[in-house]
């Protein structure tokens, strides 16, 4: 008999039963087989959310066959395709291949020896996009807003984008100046400077949350979406002003699960931050392709170029291993790892344009006004003189003084 625990009602939800299902029930469906096995991991929604598009996408590709009866061979070819005709990149290929190892491994259980033999894409080495300290005042120049302020808290606290949404009241710390981010990327929780040149707009942007807070509580609203199991815990908690977005969406929205109407998080799509700092950094005259992770690397790097040691910059980052901190360095362009053009070492000669040799005023005149007579050679010869004259006096080259006049033949 197969028992598992869940809630008995949508008013008792503090209150857990124990359902058994009878032994002639259906066998669950794949894919929400796959999200109760992806769930016992406590995995991230992203993840879920991911890896279930490649597992619809594997079955449309074959028809619809079981994947029992495709194997090695059904992998490699969906594997292919997507590389060949579809062209994806290798980290999208790569997570593909999780999600069917996934699926083969973890949720039937089949342990065959050729899943561990699928060769994986090697992913190229990307030098990440950064900008010079003056090229973020000036993108930061044409923002304003709440979009300001959050490319601010980026580039100022090395943030992701998702870190920066997902940022409740409570996660501030004026008094010791830090930012704790919680369940970032890896479900790990850090902690990172605050900028003391934040501190009084970041005040006065939470002020005015505040007051947004107390009028959707005087509309029988308010309650804000608290991770796992925390609601059952904390009763009054999503209404507790410590708990809310540092920055909320502007309208409301229904939840799905529990059908409430309650303010989520700032989303994260062009039209609330990716977007507008790719607008200001076209108004700015830059030619980089600069997202908000832009803002970030550039944080990095400019901390390493302050004399900052790398584990703390891969501490302030939430990097797991220190190499992929080390990418910031082969960015500097200072020190042993950079290289000195060879046109700095000494000044070199620029290059002289050569002037045109005009006649003076008045030639043609007088060289019509003796045509075939020994005049016209003489006044040349007088000509000549004159310009090695000019030459000797000023002590240049024959590219710098107009030389004489050719004759004109009849």
């Amino acid at each position: 008999m197969i028992c598992e625990f869940e809630a008995t009602s949508a008013a008792s939800r503090s209150r857990a039963g124990v359902v058994c299902e009878p032994p002639d029930a259906e066998p669950p469906r794949l894919l929400d087989e796959f999200r109760r096995r992806i769930r016992l991991r406590h995995t991230s929604r992203r993840t879920e959310k991911a890896y279930l598009g490649w597992i619809r996408r594997f079955l449309v590709f074959h028809d619809g066959r079981h994947p029992r009866d495709l194997g090695k061979a059904g992998i490699e070819a969906f594997l292919s395709d997507l590389a060949v005709r579809r062209t994806v990149s290798s980290s999208t290929q790569n997570q593909a291949l999780s999600a069917l190892h996934f699926l083969y491994r973890d949720v039937y259980e089949w342990e065959f020896p050729w899943l561990d033999n699928l060769v994986r894409a090697r992913r190229p080495a990307r030098l990440p996009v950064v900008l010079t300290r003056s090229e973020v005042r000036r993108v930061l120049a044409e923002l304003e807003g709440v979009p300001r302020l959050m490319a601010e808290m980026l580039y100022g606290a090395g943030l992701r984008l998702m870190e920066c949404a997902r940022l409740r009241i409570k996660d501030i710390d004026f008094a010791a100046g830090e930012v704790l981010t919680r369940d970032g990327k890896g479900r790990k929780d850090r902690r990172t400077v605050l900028p003391q040149a934040l501190r009084a707009p970041l005040a006065a942007h939470i002020a005015r949350v505040r007051r947004q807070h107390d009028r959707d509580l005087e509309a029988g609203r308010g309650a804000v979406a608290l991770p796992e199991a925390l609601a059952r815990k904390l009763r009054g908690a999503p209404k507790d002003c410590r708990w809310q977005w540092v920055f909320p969406a502007t309208r409301h929205h229904v939840d799905p699960k529990t059908g409430e109407r309650r303010r989520h998080h700032l989303h994260e799509s062009a039209l609330q931050m990716q977007k507008p700092v790719k607008e200001a950094a076209r108004r700015a005259g830059l030619t980089k392709r600069v997202t908000s992770q832009s803002l970030r690397h550039s944080f990095a790097t400019h901390r390493l170029e302050a004399g900052y040691d790398i584990r703390t910059i891969q501490d302030r980052l939430g990097h797991k291993d220190v190499s992929t901190t080390m990418i910031y360095t082969h960015v500097l362009n200072k020190g042993g790892r950079g290289v000195r053009s060879p046109l700095a070492d000494e000044p070199w000669p620029t290059a002289r344009l050569r002037k045109r040799r005009t006649p003076p005023p008045g030639y043609a005149d007088r060289l019509a006004g003796y045509p075939g007579k020994p005049g016209e050679r003489r006044w040349v010869e007088e000509q000549e003189e004159q310009q090695v004259t000019i030459r000797r006096q000023a002590g240049g080259g024959p590219d710098q003084i107009p030389g004489p006049p050719r004759r004109i033949s009849r």
